[in-house]
């Protein structure tokens, strides 16, 4: 997996905290990493934006590159072109993508909001940039009540342009999870027809780079670099079956 795409089930869901989880894990094994943001709304109002919470989180190993910045926190077409700036277009990503594969042995593209936001008034998506560079796709999900129909949504979408989905994590697990994030643990699994790799424990995003790395080592599977095991984490976490 040279080349990852990382998408969520929505916004605010973790993506970027996993996204800098996956980097650090990559770094730590010795490779070389780059992270492209095609794409970031809200530059106005955030205290970080995306890219500057990977790069606080990762270190300054990796190479972290946006291509679009827009003042308002709305999807990435929409908030260019209130903006009056170029909006940008999925060949964009494309482009900068490949070029950063040529020098890294690992690049992770991070989308804006989910899988179908649209980065223009044509209607281009992340979709459009994984099928381009022939990326799979990782899928980051909330824990919560209401998080199943968004992640079949999701998965559904990446299975019909035949595109691979590399599986599902967590974004931000709680510490003390409710009835709805314990049963969606196996039904998660379910309706998004892959398999759990990761869940990344809330509050994650505020650590210092050492803890963080430890962390995420702890929270992702060994696919994605990490000692997380699926199996553990059900029998702790998962809701027992009903009577």
């Amino acid at each position: 997996m040279s080349l990852l795409i990382v998408t969520g089930t929505g916004t605010d869901v973790g993506k970027t905290v996993v996204t800098a989880a996956v980097a650090a894990l990559a770094l730590a094994a010795g490779e070389s990493v780059a992270v492209l943001k095609p794409v970031q709304t809200g530059t106005r109002t955030a205290t970080e934006t995306d890219i500057e919470v990977v790069s606080r989180l990762v270190g300054p190993a990796a190479d972290c590159v946006v291509l679009g910045s827009y003042p308002e926190p709305l999807a990435p077409n929409t908030a260019a072109r209130r903006a009056v700036m170029p909006a940008t277009p999925p060949s964009a990503a494309v482009e900068e993508a490949r070029r950063l594969a040529d020098g890294h042995s690992r690049v992770l593209v991070e989308g804006a909001g989910g899988v179908l936001a649209r980065f223009d008034d044509a209607g281009g998506t992340l979709l459009d940039v994984a099928a381009a560079l022939n990326a799979p796709i990782l899928v980051v999900a909330a824990a919560g009540l209401g998080t199943l129909n968004a992640t079949a949504l999701t998965t559904e979408a990446i299975r019909r342009r035949g595109l691979s989905c590399v599986g599902l994590v967590i974004g931000s697990w709680p510490a003390d999870p409710d009835l709805a994030m314990r049963c969606n643990i196996n039904d998660l699994r379910d309706v998004a027809e892959t398999e759990l790799v990761g869940a990344v424990p809330a509050g994650s995003g505020a650590l210092d780079p050492q803890r963080f790395r430890r962390t995420a080592r702890a929270s992702l599977a060994p696919a994605l670099g990490g000692t997380w095991d699926v199996a553990e984490f059900v029998v702790r976490h998962a809701a027992p079956a009903a009577a």
